[in-house]
């Protein structure tokens, strides 16, 4: 899968002393590297590891707040993750916004069109914060009526209502720190919006309990403490990265002359986020999907295939960071008017990325009992969890070529791409498939698992038959 040819530039670091100095180099931010030149390997250790930091650090967030909130009660777990659930879709949002983002500044950057990537960016900025006012508003009023229909009893409607409130009203703060970040990203200043983000879960892992707690000065909130601490978290680290968008001498720089609102340039950033967001939805609501499939086994069948899915989401986090950098090495090689540099970047990157993802899968094969023992002790979850593990893990090997390619299409601008993939993939072959294989084959909860992983298998053929076609080096953003 990885046969595409490579010339001297796309070599990656010859030895660990090189390697080294290019993770020190990553950590900190190289602002004057040109990711349209010199070795591809090296520009994707570069962008990849602030991206995978990142993205750790985001998914920091959901696990303290459910950590702190836990003492409290399972009326209060339960608000978090009710709640949870409808911020999900903010996040989808966010993300789709971020596609958009990402594909237009990393073109414009590649064209050296500096001026061009500041005005897209600011354009981003615009959508995002118009479509975070209308959702705080419909939010913070229609909290308690939001958690009914999510099948919230009325004590958690009572205790949770203030929390919801605030996490959605504050929504402003998941959607600036999501889109100034894949703004960044684009650029190919990922160790910006790594930073934001250790800001950001540095100030929620220690307000949060202060507030959940009544901690010294701060006032006991309680449930609603917890949404307090993520939303001043969250605002402050996307205040931090927006500072760093307003200095001189950036590789990125907004100025006064780029804050009127563009209609053309928006429009093209809502045709791109638009598909960028179903594509995430696609995604999002088939995992729903398959959850209520495994619901007809059983709590310890649920709670197991919980726990393993877990392990599979942080496995596939550091992933999604190689598959971001992919992106923007596309991006901005197609700006510069190199085409084959930005194929090269996708066959490395997904090489790199088969060599980790698919050493992990291998892992959780063969240590799963030993894995799956750390979180529960019961034998009937246990085995469920162990069996889910084992299987989507086998698929982890083509799912590391898969995600890079479908993401590598966004950097791109061809978001339809995969958006379609997606669709024919999880909606109309995985989803119907784990239906089939565990209602009608007798195979249970297993049918499921083994419709992931078959589904991670076919994404990664179908990818590579169209990417191998070429069609999205013509793609005009």
């Amino acid at each position: 899968m990885s046969s595409a040819p490579t010339e001297a530039t796309t070599a990656s670091p010859p030895h660990a002393v090189s390697l080294w100095s290019s993770i020190r180099e990553a950590v900190r931010g190289s602002h004057d590297h040109d990711y349209t030149e010199g070795a591809i390997g090296r520009s994707i250790v570069l962008l990849a590891i602030p991206m995978v930091l990142e993205m750790a650090m985001e998914s920091v967030f959901a696990v303290v707040d459910v950590f702190f909130v836990s003492r409290l009660g399972a009326e209060a777990v339960a608000t978090v993750v009710l709640t949870e659930s409808l911020i999900t879709m903010v996040y989808t949002l966010a993300m789709g916004l971020g596609i958009g983002a990402t594909a237009m500044v990393a073109r414009r950057i590649g064209e050296r069109d500096q001026d061009g990537a500041s005005r897209a960016a600011m354009q981003a900025i615009w959508l995002g914060l118009f479509t975070a006012a209308a959702l705080g508003i419909a939010g913070a009023i229609f909290a308690p009526e939001l958690l009914q229909l999510m099948g919230a009893e009325a004590s958690v409607v009572r205790t949770g209502t203030m929390f919801t409130r605030v996490m959605l009203g504050g929504n402003v703060s998941v959607l600036m720190l999501f889109l100034v970040n894949a703004i960044f990203r684009g650029a190919g200043d990922a160790a910006i919006a790594m930073r934001s983000l250790w800001l950001a879960n540095a100030i929620n892992m220690t307000l949060g309990p202060c507030l959940i707690f009544g901690v010294g000065p701060f006032p006991e909130l309680g449930v609603t403490g917890a949404a307090v601490g993520t939303t001043i978290g969250r605002g402050v680290g996307a205040l931090y990265a927006f500072r760093r968008l307003l200095q001189p001498g950036a590789r990125l720089h907004l100025g006064r002359r780029h804050l009127a609102i563009d209609p053309s340039v928006m429009w093209r950033l809502v045709k791109l986020s638009a598909s960028g967001t179903f594509q995430i939805f696609i995604g999002t609501a088939s995992w729903v999907l398959l959850i209520r499939i495994v619901s007809s086994f059983g709590s310890d069948v649920i709670a197991g295939y919980g726990i393993a899915i877990r392990l599979v989401i942080f496995a596939l986090l550091p992933s999604w960071g190689m598959a971001n950098a992919a992106a923007t090495m596309v991006g901005q090689a197609l700006g510069a008017g190199k085409p084959d540099r930005a194929e090269a970047s996708v066959w490395i990157a997904g090489k790199y990325n088969a060599v980790f993802l698919g050493g992990l899968g291998l892992l959780f094969i063969v240590g799963a009992p030993l894995i799956i023992a750390f979180f529960t002790s019961q034998a009937a979850v246990a085995a469920s969890a162990i069996d889910a593990l084992r299987v989507i893990s086998s698929g982890f090997l083509f799912y590391a070529y898969g995600m890079v390619i479908t993401q590598s299409f966004n950097g791109a601008g061809d978001t339809w791409t995969p958006t379609w993939i997606n669709l024919g993939c999880f909606w109309c072959w995985e989803v119907p498939l784990g239906w089939f294989l565990a209602l009608r084959t007798g195979l249970g909860a297993h049918g499921v698992y083994l419709a992931i992983a078959i589904a991670y298998a076919t994404l990664a053929v179908v990818s590579v038959v169209l990417f191998r076609r070429g069609t999205w080096k013509a793609r005009a953003v």
